[in-house]
């Protein structure tokens, strides 16, 4: 990852935001033969005694889930909405285009949990994607009791006590006040992940150009 200053979110509320509206993250390790081994899954992050927490659960005697049985060291990796920044749009258009993005990297050991902490991790992750709405068909505890035991069979709860959080931030932050405003113009055009980058430069504008008008 990028450890560039100029990249860093000084809040550390933002990143933690930011891990919870992008919870879909790649986890990784590496097995006994030394291969690289990932999978995607939905993790949460909570603190508890000062510490970071990362929970979420796997399928169990899958290629990850012995990996991890192996080698505890994992790595997290939360990414958001991302976009392509071409360097016509800069005051001098004679340097390279680039791509703007947000991403998140936790380093931390996994630990794998009993059927007590997995009841309580699946109640958060359905509470969470049915919109914290406890009459759903699919709150886990609205489900047939039959096919709960079944699936909690298959499957196991983890937590990971992160050891590192780094994270990169790149919205142009580096460049003059004319070229980010051209460059928020321009991404706010094309809608969709443009649109949404514009959106995390332009809560930026005032802290990075603070003597600056009509950044908009």
């Amino acid at each position: 990852m990028y450890d560039l200053p100029d990249y860093k979110e000084k809040n550390d509320e933002v990143i933690k935001q930011f891990i919870n509206d992008n919870p879909f993250a790649f986890i990784s390790g590496c097995d006994k033969d030394n291969k690289p081994i990932a999978t995607q899954i939905p993790v949460f992050i909570e603190e508890e005694n000062g510490k970071k927490i990362l929970r979420g659960h796997i399928m169990k005697n899958t290629d990850h889930h012995l990996t991890f049985l192996h080698n505890p060291n994992v790595l997290v990796v939360f990414t958001g909405h991302h976009t392509y920044v071409s360097a016509t749009w800069y005051s001098n258009p004679h340097m390279a285009s680039t791509w703007n993005y947000m991403s998140v990297h936790a380093k931390g050991l996994i630990k794998f949990l009993d059927d007590e902490a997995l009841i309580d991790i699946l109640r958060k992750t359905t509470l969470h994607f049915e919109g914290y709405n406890k009459q759903s068909s699919t709150y886990f505890d609205n489900v047939d009791e039959a096919f709960k035991q079944k699936l909690m069979k298959l499957i196991v709860a983890f937590e990971i006590e992160v050891t590192s959080l780094e994270h990169v931030f790149k919205l142009s932050q580096d460049r003059d006040a004319e070229s980010y405003k051209n460059i928020k113009a321009k991404l706010t055009e094309q809608g969709g992940d443009g649109e949404i980058i514009a959106c995390e430069m332009e809560k930026r504008t005032q802290e990075l150009f603070p003597d600056s008008k009509n950044q908009k």
